[in-house]
């Protein structure tokens, strides 16, 4: 059996926009994320062990990304949403990312996502030596639709 290789590196991406409809938001949010050029492939929560984090993203246009993600739109004017991704570190071992996105502020976000980090190292009894998160929030515009996104794109 084979399998797709085990990435190496990581970042921490969150951007909003606006936008006529709540897709085009959507494709602004990634562009502005540094992810709109890549075709997202949505994965679940492990942080391979021995990922290294990067602070910028080294794909080509067209890539396929491996990405943890989070995002709400909203085309109700002055809803403020946020999205929020945090990544749970053990050294020597694999890690945890969690994603939230929700009509709220981006620091409920990260309060929201550090939670959940703290309990999946908790269920899995590893001790966390180290939290690293990212977000985002806007508040939707008269006559707009917004997204908030944020994600950890895996890749190497």
């Amino acid at each position: 059996m084979t399998s797709l290789p085990v990435p190496d590196s990581y970042t921490l991406v969150a951007a909003s926009a606006a936008g006529q409809t709540k897709l085009t938001a959507f494709d602004r949010a990634l562009l502005d994320a540094g992810v709109g050029n890549l075709n997202l492939i949505r994965v679940s929560s492990v942080l391979p062990p021995g990922a290294a984090h990067r602070p910028v993203l080294s794909l080509p246009p067209g890539a396929l990304c491996p990405i943890a993600y989070g995002t709400i739109a909203s085309s109700a004017p002055g809803v403020t949403i946020a999205a929020a991704v945090a990544v749970g570190i053990r050294e020597g071992s694999f890690g945890m990312i969690m994603e939230f996105s929700g009509e709220c502020r981006k620091e409920e976000a990260e309060i929201a996502v550090r939670a959940m980090v703290d309990e999946a190292f908790a269920s899995r009894g590893l001790p966390l030596d180290e939290v690293k998160v990212r977000s985002t929030e806007i508040t939707v515009p008269e006559g707009k639709a917004a997204c908030a996104f944020a994600g950890v794109p895996l890749w190497g």
